[in-house]
């Protein structure tokens, strides 16, 4: 086909975090382009939390040093004054229910906290975090200190104030030996608007039915996010204008997912909007990261392993090399599947050394048309497959054990 979804990439090179105006000048973006495809879109507005970092201060004491940090929004403020408290570093979920944290400021070498490590250090009443970013191998100015958000499993918990350090910094405040440190995080909480941007193709002989394609088209700080995810969004506008060419004999929704970086907020929003049309959704296929280099292709299946040993075999028809698994995968497919549509994601996963995401790293540099369209192809006639067929094939079922798989995945359900 004529159409050339990897242009459309330049135009999505700009960092565009949930929430943000830049996010909207996306939406924005990416609704022109439908519509110069000559298909309508819209935008649906949803609220996402967010908010504003008056100060961020961190200093240890004996030795006393300070050490250049962050503020971890939605962890809440200290006081005025700040905290001066005892120190402890906390390895792992082990050595949480181990010590006695109760009053003291914890550091944990991750920007992320589980669950379950977060409800102990809750339950035992520390009274600040300091997370990591980055690596004790690069300098300084190469490790960005993005302001980071607690998610909302998180501090729909309870919230400890919290604030992000690097690595190395890490490493060396371990090393001095410091006990005591004094902390200041002082944040203001809000509300910002986010979009999803929803395209429909309306199916001929069966348009009761529907199949959703998705893709998140936020970044996180500091990152354009081309790999991630400016490459899925673009590679379902691709879609959107081959099915627009050869009309499908099923309804095709095309959602380009807002704030997925925050926690899949645009996603479980939709699902939550259109919850009462969803019992006529056959299928949703996300697309998340496509078009490295180095890389190789998969398809996670949140679904019955029915679908899994389909990818297979029209992998081996097409003589398209990809590996399908049954499991759940961290993207905007999940949503769909906690509400019981089943579902798949669509990757090119870039191997250890290779192109990096979620970081200043994430650049066009790494993707090239090649491996992009082959991908984008693959999918197409996949999905024309099913979106064509007498009758859907894909059982509309979510299989237990993938149940409970979602279930530890939102923190609802501890693994064991």
């Amino acid at each position: 086909m004529s159409y050339k979804s990897f242009d459309l990439l330049e135009k999505l090179y700009f960092v565009r975090t949930g929430g943000s105006a830049e996010e909207l000048k996306a939406a924005n973006i990416i609704k022109e382009e439908c519509e110069k495809i000559g298909v309508k879109a819209e935008l649906e507005k949803f609220m996402v939390d967010g908010c504003k970092i008056k100060k961020a201060q961190l200093m240890f004491i004996n030795p006393d040093f300070t050490v250049e940090c962050a503020g971890v929004g939605m962890s809440s403020s200290t006081p005025e004054e700040g905290l001066t408290a005892d120190f402890t570093y906390i390895t792992c979920q082990a050595d949480a229910e181990i010590q006695d944290v109760e009053g003291k400021i914890c550091l944990i070498h991750s920007k992320l906290v589980n669950n379950k490590l977060y409800k102990t250090l809750l339950e035992k009443k520390a009274i600040g975090l300091v997370l990591c970013t980055g690596n004790v191998y690069d300098e300084k100015d190469m490790i960005d200190l993005d302001p980071y958000m607690y998610r909302e499993r998180n501090y729909t918990l309870g919230k400890i104030p919290a604030v992000c350090i690097r690595m190395k910094d890490a490493e060396k405040v371990l090393r001095s030996g410091a006990n005591k440190v004094h902390m200041v995080m002082l944040e203001d909480e809000l509300q910002n608007d986010s979009h999803n941007v929803v395209a429909t193709i309306e199916g001929s002989s069966k348009k009761d039915e529907v199949v959703v394609f998705s893709a998140h088209y936020d970044s996180v700080s500091y990152s354009k996010g081309a790999y991630d995810n400016a490459t899925g969004s673009t590679a379902i506008m691709q879609l959107l204008a081959y099915f627009n060419e050869n009309k499908p004999e099923r309804t095709l929704k095309f959602v380009w997912c807002g704030s997925e970086e925050m926690g899949l907020l645009g996603s479980k929003a939709y699902v939550e909007s259109h919850k009462e049309e969803l019992n006529k959704y056959k299928l949703c296929i996300n697309v998340d990261m496509i078009g490295v280099t180095l890389g190789y292709d998969i398809a996670c299946c949140t679904a019955n392993i029915s679908l899994v040993n389909y990818v297979k075999y029209f992998s081996a028809i097409e003589g398209f090399p990809i590996s399908a698994r049954q499991g759940v995968y961290s993207s905007d497919s999940t949503p769909f599947a906690d509400a019981g549509v089943p579902s798949m994601s669509f990757a090119r996963i870039s191997p250890q050394g290779g192109a990096v995401i979620h970081s200043r790293k994430d650049v066009i540099d790494f993707l090239e048309p090649v491996n992009y369209y082959r991908s984008c192809d693959f999918m197409a006639k996949f999905a024309s497959t099913l979106v064509n067929s007498v009758n859907f094939p894909v059982e509309k079922e979510i299989p237990n054990n993938m149940k409970e798989e979602i279930e530890y995945y939102f923190g609802r359900k501890e693994r064991p």
